[in-house]
């Protein structure tokens, strides 16, 4: 844990971002903290307006919660933030969410979370009608049963932009039109359709730090 606290610092630091030592830090309250529970590591997001955000990286200690990361610059959705979205707002939902697995184009980078190594056949269906909703799947696109037109809100997931990417657990009711395929991914550099995006390289050491029952907290 030392090893990749140690690499996710260095690499903020690099980046151009505010870093701070988990030990020489004042222990603070974030402002989630009465909302997650026994969660030991969040991801917050903050909305500086428009699609930008701040991001900062959250562990809980013995002595309370100490920053990890400070304001990494992210990119999200093209009209801001909401606390209900929907299918093609262009939204990032507001709220505290799961993280609940990992996938990305490239090989597994050695995250803490499950890992999907995804390629031409996987989707995120996006189908309303679909039983699948808002889930992964994999099938041949021509045999897929469920509508893989981008029309649809269907994501085929080989594109650059997920390299790396995690899922966030919105709409896990799977409620057709309550929105779906949030994720925390690589960004291309723009705004997103409704996902948090940051750098690659900051991405792939906050999944290599990243356990099972990690939260990402989302507020403007």
């Amino acid at each position: 844990m030392r090893r990749l606290v140690t690499l996710l610092c260095a690499l903020i630091l690099m980046s151009g971002a505010t870093v701070g030592s988990p030990v020489a830090r004042a222990v603070e309250t974030p402002w989630f903290a009465d909302a997650v529970g026994g969660a030991t590591q969040v991801i917050s997001v903050v909305g500086v307006g428009g699609s930008a955000a701040k991001m900062d990286v959250w562990q809980r200690t013995t002595a309370g919660w100490e920053p990890i990361g400070v304001g990494i610059p992210a990119h999200i959705g093209a009209n801001g933030m909401a606390p209900q979205t929907h299918d093609g707002e262009m939204k990032t939902p507001m709220g505290i969410f799961t993280l609940d697995f990992a996938f990305g184009t490239k090989p597994n980078p050695g995250t803490g979370l499950q890992y999907v190594q995804v390629g031409p056949d996987h989707w995120w269906d996006g189908d309303m009608k679909s039983p699948t909703y808002n889930t992964m799947q994999v099938c041949k696109k021509a045999q897929c049963p469920f509508d893989t037109d981008p029309s649809s809100g269907t994501e085929n997931l080989q594109i650059p932009q997920y390299a790396h990417a995690v899922v966030m657990g919105v709409n896990k009711a799977r409620v057709p039109g309550n929105g779906g395929a949030f994720f925390l991914h690589t960004t291309d550099g723009g705004a997103t359709a409704g996902c948090v995006a940051i750098d690659d390289a900051t991405l792939v050491k906050i999944m290599q730090w990243l356990r099972p029952g990690a939260l990402i907290a989302v507020a403007k």
